[in-house]
């Protein structure tokens, strides 16, 4: 179902059974599948390729020679049909691959709203992407991999398989993240290290000094404690329990995971 106010190329191929919203443009030489919807407002500029059960949020710009869709890079992949859902607002720019899920990752791979996608930049299968997310240049997410809302990943950065990065997290360019990073955490090198706490964009969000200098102490009490992390972030729970962002943090930490969390001393629990 194609909507009247929508404008299709006469060089495009958007395939029977799309459905395609109120005033979506596709511009010249994209293939639209047969299982995809293009939501109002939806732009692909030229040479794009929206395969696969994939939905495409209102007003999100998808540019040249992306490939959104299609089927997950996995050897464990048995073809049956799984899905993509890109959220609304997004800005997805040239080369860049999103991949639907597999069966054994619950089938869906999830991209929420108001995300920034720079070129070349991959997501895998099953990855949970929230809102206000910027992907640089080349960076490349594997599957099952979870990214919160507002967290900023510099060029040619990587990210392992099954790994966590919290709300607000900065991870610096051309960085290996191959452990948990905790909420507000700023990480650089490879191998990531930790090193201390997003400030910057802590500030820019609104969050106040004072609760910035309290997340500060916490930090310092988690990481540098002499038990372990885990334990030092249950002991402190009770004294922090009126500040949201410190709660962010420890209920991060205390949540079951796949990989050990990042530190100033690389991974460890």
């Amino acid at each position: 179902m194609i909507a009247a106010s929508a404008k299709i190329h006469p060089l495009s191929v958007v395939e029977d059974g799309a459905i395609i919203g109120e005033n979506v443009v596709v511009g010249p030489f994209c293939h639209v599948g047969p299982k995809v919807v293009l939501e109002d407002d939806v732009e692909l500029l030229t040479h794009v390729v929206v395969t696969g059960r994939t939905v495409v949020g209102r007003g999100t710009r998808i540019f040249a020679n992306a490939v959104i869709g299609g089927d997950p890079q996995s050897v464990h992949h048995d073809g049956a049909e799984t899905t993509l859902t890109v959220g609304s607002m997004c800005v997805i720019r040239e080369g860049v691959t999103m991949n639907t899920g597999t069966t054994e990752g619950g089938g869906k791979t999830v991209v929420g709203s108001n995300n920034l996608f720079l070129a070349n930049s991959h997501v895998a299968h099953d990855c949970q992407l929230g809102d206000h997310i910027i992907l640089s240049n080349n960076v490349m997410l594997a599957g099952h991999v979870t990214v919160e809302d507002r967290v900023i990943l510099g060029g040619g950065s990587a990210v392992h398989q099954f790994t966590r990065i919290g709300r607000h997290a900065f991870i610096g360019g051309l960085s290996a993240v191959s452990y948990d990073v905790i909420p507000y955490g700023m990480l650089n090198g490879n191998p990531g290290i930790l090193g201390g706490l997003n400030v910057v964009g802590m500030s820019r969000s609104g969050i106040e000094k004072a609760t910035i200098h309290e997340v500060r102490r916490a930090f310092k009490q988690i990481f540098e404690g002499e038990g372990s992390i885990r334990t030092n972030a249950a002991a402190i729970r009770e004294q922090y329990v009126g500040s949201v962002p410190v709660m962010h943090i420890l209920d991060f930490i205390a949540a079951d995971s796949d990989r050990a969390l990042s530190s100033p001393n690389r991974g460890k629990g």
